[in-house]
């Protein structure tokens, strides 16, 4: 990825574009099936590149997107955040999602959180959107945590399907979060 795309500096964390030997950290993030628990499933390495290509091509497509977030000096990919337009149509879309996922030995420590929150600033004080939102399946509890602790918040009747094909039924049902950019400005003054 070109050096010039945005990376965020966070207390702990560097959030910053892929490089190509990330793609091999990403696979076997991929291929832990609690990591993947509530994502549609990578079946095999190809396919997990190819998720990683189309990552890639958003940054080319829009200058934002999922970063890479590195614990500097211990571990150069511990996971992903970030921004992506909405790649399906639903009720609340066209629309911009916070997105993540970290590699298991990485939960429960506020990673997620802390990136999270770095790019949140980015598009709110960056990108000037008026809103972000975030999605999950509604038992991923993890998730949801960090939703809230973003200030993100939830109205049953924003729950949607994924448009997903019969074989993947029990994927459809998902939770939306929001935050706006009023929202967001008042929690940094406080």
């Amino acid at each position: 990825m070109s050096a010039e795309l945005p990376r965020f500096h966070t207390a702990r964390l560097l959030v910053r574009p892929w490089r190509e030997d990330d793609k091999a950290a990403f696979w076997h993030m991929n291929a832990k099936p609690d990591v993947t628990r509530y994502l549609l499933p990578v079946q095999d390495r190809a396919g997990s590149d190819a998720r990683a290509d189309s990552i890639i091509q958003h940054f080319s497509d829009y200058g934002f997107g999922l970063w890479v977030v590195e614990l500097p000096g211990i571990c150069p990919f511990i996971g992903f955040t970030g921004l992506r337009h909405v790649p399906y149509q639903a009720a609340f879309t066209p629309a911009v999602e916070i997105a993540w996922r970290f590699d298991r030995a990485y939960w429960g420590k506020g990673y997620a959180t802390e990136a999270a929150q770095a790019c949140l600033d980015f598009g709110f004080d960056t990108l000037n959107l008026s809103e972000i939102v975030a999605v999950t399946r509604p038992d991923n509890a993890l998730s949801r945590a960090v939703m809230s602790r973003l200030g993100m918040t939830h109205a049953n009747n924003d729950d949607f399907e994924l448009p997903l094909p019969p074989e993947q039924a029990h994927m459809r049902p998902h939770v939306l979060y929001r935050i706006g950019q009023e929202q967001h400005i008042g929690q940094k003054a406080s």
